[in-house]
């Protein structure tokens, strides 16, 4: 192996280059050393690269991974030299009390945390070669006859749409209202629509190609452009006045966050997995009177394996998404593809750089 691998490295808000970088090493007997076979940018890089999310200088950003493993440490025994993994965007012991209660993006081992951001010192995985700590914990096998596009997508959105549609409470005939329709959005999305027993979904946003897109795969029911209409008098309108049972805000920002209290029956349930880069006031003085239930919260990992499982029993699909990809030498211009939606881009993914 060389010395030196191609990794996107971040110098600063805006400032991202593809550079030399040490290829990573093992540190200690639980790690493995995995060459990164398929990756993606996932909306969180977006905030890290502009600034919205503190990183210091120097770092490689990235946490959507499938790859190989090329090296183990002595204490490694459930995987191998060659075996295909998908990547867990949380590195976490299993040991720590937050780690046993399925938190683990608090683990407090300092090897902990997310790839390439700022609650770890790990590396990220725009990159050729990632170190994982923790390999028993951090790394899944992808079965046999999957491919990494079916899977790539388990250790981070996937179980984000996850954690909001648990959080959401849905139940049997329910109206659930999805506000923000980016990748995070369409799994929460495709996870109703296959894991629950929701009667309709309507997704909101304001791109009308995205909208398109989710009409066009089978993502929701009803579709609002939230560019164009009052998305509080149309979700009104088709509940009969009551709102919508559960509403999922999958962006980030205050107006979002209030329309989806706005939308909600009286007694139903508000689940936000969004990114927030800054705070945000609710105008309390009105919403306190809905009983509402309002859920918050970062990642869980612990629902990979069961994903993966209906991945492969063919429950859940979300190849769909990639529609965009290039390899490592061309990520700088995938991050302008990606962020600025060009071509109607839902997820760019990488493969391997080409010397």
């Amino acid at each position: 192996m060389n010395k030196t691998m191609k990794a996107l490295v971040y110098h600063g808000p805006d400032k991202i280059t593809l550079d030399d970088v040490p290829v990573p090493k093992i540190e200690k007997e639980t790690d493995a050393i995995v060459r990164v076979t398929l990756g993606a940018i996932c909306g969180s890089d977006i905030h890290i690269i502009a600034g919205h999310t503190h990183l210091e200088p120097e770092r490689t950003v990235g946490h959507e991974f499938c790859g190989e493993v090329v090296e183990v440490g002595s204490a490694v025994k459930d995987f191998k030299v060659g075996d295909r993994v998908v990547a867990s965007c949380i590195a976490y012991c299993g040991e720590c009390w937050y780690c046993k209660n399925n938190m683990a993006v608090h683990c407090t081992d300092k090897d902990g945390g997310c790839y390439g951001t700022d609650s770890s010192s790990l590396q990220g995985a725009q990159a050729e070669y990632v170190r994982v700590p923790f390999a028993k914990t951090s790394l899944h096998h992808i079965p046999d006859g999957m491919s990494e596009e079916q899977v790539l997508f388990t250790g981070d959105i996937l179980s984000t749409g996850y954690l909001a549609v648990r959080n959401a409470h849905i139940k049997d005939g329910d109206t659930v209202l999805v506000i923000g329709n980016g990748p995070v959005g369409k799994s929460a999305i495709e996870i109703i629509d296959k894991m629950t027993g929701a009667a309709r979904v309507i997704v909101a946003g304001r791109r009308q190609s995205r909208l398109d897109f989710d009409k066009e795969h089978g993502l929701g029911d009803v579709f609002i452009n939230t560019s164009k209409v009052d998305i509080v008098e149309e979700v009104l309108k088709l509940t009969d006045g009551y709102g919508a049972d559960a509403t999922i805000e999958a962006i980030g920002c205050e107006e979002a966050l209030i329309w989806a209290v706005d939308c909600c029956k009286v007694g139903g349930h508000v689940s936000t997995i969004g990114v927030y880069p800054f705070p945000v006031t609710l105008p309390m003085e009105r919403l306190w009177l809905k009983n509402l239930t309002l859920s918050w919260g970062f990642v869980l990992v612990d629902e990979i394996d069961d994903l993966l499982t209906l991945i492969q029993n063919g429950k859940i699909d979300v190849t769909s998404f990639i529609t965009h990809k290039g390899r490592l030498n061309d990520i700088v211009e995938g991050y302008d593809i990606f962020k600025n939606r060009i071509g109607n881009c839902v997820k760019w993914v990488y493969t391997p750089y080409e010397h």
